[in-house]
């Protein structure tokens, strides 16, 4: 297993990833208008954005990228796991990765969780600071949470 920042020539891989996830889960949650709104949101563009600018990492098992996980500053913003690797612990190493990275700098990660994967981010000591809504297509509403986690502590008194 290996988990490394992502490269160009890794963006067909993640963006596989994170489509196939997502058509998969997220039905099972969420209206069509729902999934589209998520497929569309992590498209290539925004993907090879990500990428550019150093926010996103792969996670690849005996030389094939399963996962991804993307984050700028303190803010958790595109982890996926391929369906099909999902229960092997995968998804909690990414995030435990990308928390390592956060708390050099800050003392709180948060992220807009999901309905498939609120219960892993609960488990890894999320808490719901906020249910937000988001209107799409055809007046659907996505009901998300906005979940936070202290990383670190400081006990300092050092500004940041």
């Amino acid at each position: 297993m290996v988990y490394k920042l992502a490269e160009e020539k890794d963006l067909q891989d993640i963006y596989n990833v994170v489509q196939q996830t997502i058509k998969a889960i997220y039905p099972k949650y969420y209206p069509a208008e729902v999934v589209n709104f998520f497929c569309e949101l992590h498209n290539r563009e925004a993907i090879m954005q990500d990428i550019s600018n150093g926010h996103v990492s792969v996670l690849k098992v005996d030389n094939k990228v399963v996962g991804t996980g993307s984050f700028i500053e303190n803010h958790i913003t595109r982890v996926y796991v391929l369906p099909e690797y999902q229960k092997n612990g995968y998804g909690t190493f990414i995030m435990k990765s990308i928390e390592t990275e956060i708390m050099k700098k800050y003392e709180k990660a948060y992220l807009e969780a999901s309905l498939p994967a609120v219960e892993l981010y609960e488990k890894l000591g999320y808490t719901t600071m906020k249910h937000d809504r988001f209107s799409v297509e055809n007046d659907v509403v996505l009901v998300y949470e906005v979940m936070e986690k202290m990383v670190q502590e400081r006990c300092t008194g050092e500004q940041k």
